[in-house]
């Protein structure tokens, strides 16, 4: 049935689930989003299916596994032809407007070789009517607003390093060169605002990405001295680093693959010290408390205006960020740190529901599915993820999944990897597949590679039990459940299509 109203779909960049529900959520405020919270429903067990940025939005938004859609990698191009959010939203009379950005690699294919969308793996997918360019390496609108203020850069990277109030050298959590009402956050969020103004009366769809808090770390005042780092906890994980690299030969690499150096601009050397990774480590929960402040903008705004009851709104985030977690900094890893996101959904008309929290797991391309399913418009049988309207409105069905899982993909066959170089591995199977259950995480590699399990019912992530033989019979059933997974998850594009005497005919997957 179709269902006049708003949707707006909020993307965090690299906000970790327990910055609401978890280690972190006591040491950061975000007042807007535990409001929204007790007016939605949460989902406490929702995981990316797949890391980085590029290759996790576009299984959001096409609703595929990284398996299926395979575009693995920042800067692999995605299918010109695969059903995603925008395409589908198209055929239920909305105007997909896109304020921020999708990472999306254009297909070589059906571009000429000098056409600059393939130049730059941040174009918007298809079907997305970009109402405002906000791309990290870009964000010329952006760039436009710093200049016009009166701030002066040499270069567009020099915006993102931490800049001394009083002229000395940086440190880590000083500010950065322009006020927070001139941040990317800020000038977003009034765009956004500016822009649908006009449309309230109409029924609309907005896909709204916020950067923050995805690295480089640095915030404008008051946010970045906002917490103070030594009433932070501490990192998650074994206390010595060498116990980490001994844990499974992926986690070396791994761990010299990203470091806290790389989060932050502007310094030549970031020793990991206690005190350097907790001062990083306050800077991003100052970050998450800024987009939160601008979400509640946008909230107050749908409120004011009547919208608020009107509009299916979505508020998640792409993947997680291991901050520090095992002495490990990004995405590009297996642990929950990077792959566990918030989900929030408020339903109009669902206010009995309001405050609710589910804890079947749920993955992210369950998002797709799901709004589609509230417009009234039938997801393609493509989309791997199912719509959680039943579980919005407290039914969990039976054959729901008690398992959820996801891929990484490790390779750049431009330039190899410290993964493929020190293992070993190539192209095509420097990738892994993680499965979640109630009581474990099992991780399989492409390559030659010993499994990875972890108990969370005895130490969790801070031992691999693989090698126990107290565990080969929940090895062997963990590794079979994976490999059914993947057989049933097969691309479904046309697999239900039957050509007949009477002409082609469809089963729907769901």
């Amino acid at each position: 049935m179709q269902q006049a109203g708003n949707v707006l779909f909020i993307i965090i960049d690299q906000l970790r689930a327990d910055c609401l529900n978890g280690a972190l959520a006591a040491h950061v405020n975000l007042p807007n989003l535990r409001a929204f919270m007790a007016d939605a429903v949460t989902f406490d067990r929702h995981f990316s299916v797949t890391n980085p940025c590029g290759p996790s939005r576009a299984s959001i938004l096409t609703g595929q596994y990284a398996m299926n859609h395979r575009s693995v990698r920042n800067g692999t191009p995605l299918r010109h032809d695969t059903p995603n959010i925008a395409t589908e939203m198209r055929k239920a009379g909305y105007l997909p407007l896109l304020y921020g950005y999708t990472d999306t690699s254009a297909d070589p294919r059906v571009h000429d070789p000098n056409d600059p969308i393939l130049r730059s793996y941040e174009h918007p997918m298809a079907g997305f009517h970009e109402a405002l360019e906000m791309r990290l390496e870009e964000s010329f609108p952006w760039r436009s607003h710093l200049m016009q203020k009166g701030y002066a850069f040499d270069n567009y990277w020099d915006v993102h390093k931490p800049v001394s109030p009083t002229g000395g050298t940086p440190r880590l959590n000083d500010p950065a060169l322009y006020r927070a009402k001139d941040s990317d956050t800020a000038f977003l969020t009034d765009a956004f605002l500016n822009s649908i103004a006009p449309l309230d009366g109409q029924s609309w769809f907005a896909h709204l990405t916020y950067i923050r808090p995805h690295p480089p770390l640095v915030a404008p005042a008051p946010y970045n001295d906002m917490y103070d780092p030594s009433a932070l906890p501490m990192p998650m994980g074994l206390p010595d680093a060498y116990g980490e690299r001994a844990m499974h030969p992926f986690f070396g690499p791994t761990m010299d693959n990203q470091t806290a150096a790389d989060v932050v601009l502007g310094f030549d050397d970031v020793a990991p010290t206690s005190e350097n990774i907790q001062a990083l480590r306050a800077v991003y929960l100052g970050l998450a408390t800024e987009v939160d402040h601008h979400i509640g903008r946008v909230i107050r705004h749908l409120k004011d205006s009547g919208q608020y009851d009107d509009t299916l709104l979505v508020i998640t985030a792409d993947h997680g960020e291991m901050l520090g977690d095992h002495h490990s900094w990004g995405k590009m890893t297996v642990y929950d740190a990077a792959y566990h996101t918030p989900l929030m959904i408020r339903v109009p008309g669902n206010q009995r529901r309001a405050g609710s929290v589910i804890s079947v797991p749920t993955e992210s391309v369950d998002i797709t599915p799901t709004i589609l399913d509230w417009v009234g418009q039938s997801a393609p049988n493509s989309m791997d993820g199912r719509s959680l309207m039943p579980l919005l409105q407290g039914q969990i069905p039976d054959d729901w999944r008690s398992y959820s899982f996801s891929e990484l993909d490790f390779s750049n066959p431009q330039d190899p990897t410290l993964w493929q170089q020190r293992l070993g591995a190539g192209n095509s199977d420097s990738c892994l597949g993680i499965l979640r259950d109630a009581r474990f995480t099992l991780v399989e590699f492409a390559a030659d590679l010993p499994p990875i399990l972890f108990d969370h019912n005895g130490r969790g992530e801070l031992e691999n039990v693989a090698n126990d033989p107290d565990y080969a019979a929940d090895l062997m059933r963990l590794g079979r459940q994976m490999l059914r997974h993947r057989m049933r998850n097969m691309d479904h594009t046309l697999s239900l299509h039957s050509i007949t005497r009477e002409g082609a005919k469809m089963n729907v997957r769901y």
